[in-house]
């Protein structure tokens, strides 16, 4: 592999064929995307300002772990000549495959009201208008995009598209505080100050995402990769997820510069940008939405996708973007997101309560699937884990399962 000349078209030789190395951007930043919602923006900015740079460590660990998850994920995309719950329903029959599809369409739908209330209070922050009307607005034209040609195609440049706004509109306020770096190298060291367990809980539950993970493998053969891609896709995975952490990373810096020495406790997303307004003035606010905006939006669509394609696939009728019935299925999410926002002005607690409860279950069963199909030689050839991969695919599982016993304990026995 060579690098060509200066000065032209940056493009790869894989294989002794040329190829942008744009090919190669694509499946996990809108794993990135997606992840990365309104509930990342607030939770950042809610460490940050109450513990300062202490729990920077958490973010970091969390990314490795869905670094290997999405990597595993990846290979099997590429090994497997059949999507994910096809080959769960091959290796342990329809219940498996059911439960996974179900599952993560209960998953996906139960947070979606956020990333429409999310996208909502961003647009009324930028534009004035009502909240309420931009939901409406911004669910509508996901629909109108689910139902264009090359739907695939138009996802990946806009999921792409509002990582880079996201990732500008939080740089610029990084650089604009000027944090201390002293304070942020210390960060990486792990600490666990008093009362902070519940918010590291929330930072892993919400930066590793193991249903994230999982649609990455659905991702790579939308892409129509192959073997022969196998180490630009693995890179590609490793810079995408990384650029989802750093993003969080910036945002709890950002938090802890500004936030932390005014005594104040962020609530909700919307806090965060006004509270930087007497720093920064108005355009601090504007910077901070516009960031808000594009995490809420490509989660908003990149959840919904997730979740109605995996549906669809574990009733049996497909996982491809271009399949009618899988379109059906996202939109049922896209609206049952939009309809509860607007509705309740907020996800109920219900709602959540009952998100958490399928995430009890549900999660945990994904990440042994991943683990035990990355594992299999068979399906995966010279793509199978090696001794690393499963070193902290278990740590990770550990790290599952502890979140599940806690929402259990937390839901069921208190």
């Amino acid at each position: 592999m060579k690098l060509e000349n200066e000065g032209e078209t940056p493009s790869v030789h894989v294989n002794g064929r040329k190829k942008s190395i744009l090919k190669y951007l694509g499946p996990a930043f809108i794993t990135s995307a997606l992840v990365l919602g309104p509930g990342s923006v607030t939770l950042s900015s809610k460490i940050g300002a109450i513990y300062g740079t202490e729990l920077v460590w958490a973010i970091f660990a969390a990314i490795i772990f869905m670094m290997c998850y999405t990597e595993m994920s990846t290979r099997i995309g590429l090994a497997a000549n059949r999507s994910f719950i096809k080959v769960m329903l091959n290796k342990w029959g329809k219940i498996a495959s059911v439960l996974i599809g179900v599952g993560a369409f209960l998953v996906t739908a139960s947070f979606q009201a956020g990333n429409s209330i999310g996208t909502g209070i961003a647009m009324k922050a930028l534009t004035g208008i009502h909240s309420t009307i931009w939901i409406v607005i911004m669910s509508i034209l996901a629909i109108a995009l689910l139902f264009t040609k090359q739907f695939y195609a138009i996802l990946e440049k806009l999921m792409l598209g509002l990582v880079l706004v996201m990732l500008g509109a939080f740089l610029i306020t990084f650089i604009a505080v000027k944090p201390s770096f002293a304070d942020i190298f210390s960060g990486f060291i792990p600490t666990m100050p008093s009362g902070s367990i519940g918010l590291v809980i929330a930072l892993f539950a919400t930066s590793f995402s193991i249903v994230g993970a999982v649609y990455q493998s659905y991702l790579v053969q939308e892409k129509g990769w192959t073997i022969k891609d196998a180490k630009s896709s693995t890179r590609e995975s490793y810079l995408g997820i990384f650029i989802l952490g750093f993003i969080s990373f910036l945002i709890m810096v950002v938090a802890s510069a500004v936030l932390k020495p005014q005594g104040l406790v962020v609530n909700d997303a919307s806090e965060m940008g006004a509270s930087l307004e007497p720093l920064f003035g108005s355009w601090a606010t504007v910077v901070f939405m516009i960031g808000l905006m594009g995490a809420s939006y490509s989660s908003l669509i990149g959840n919904a996708t997730i979740g109605g394609s995996m549906l669809a696939d574990g009733l049996g009728f497909g996982s491809k973007l271009s399949n009618m019935k899988v379109k059906f299925a996202i939109v049922g999410v896209i609206l049952f997101g939009s309809i509860v926002a607007v509705i309740f002005g907020s996800a109920p607690v219900n709602l959540i309560v009952f998100a958490q409860a399928v995430t009890i279950f549900i999660v945990p069963f994904i990440a042994i699937c991943i683990l035990v199909v990355a594992n299999d030689e068979k399906i995966m050839g010279s793509l199978k884990n090696k001794l690393t991969s499963n070193l902290f695919g278990m740590i990770g599982l550990l790290v599952l399962l502890y979140l599940a016993f806690n929402n259990f304990k937390n839901i069921f026995l208190s």
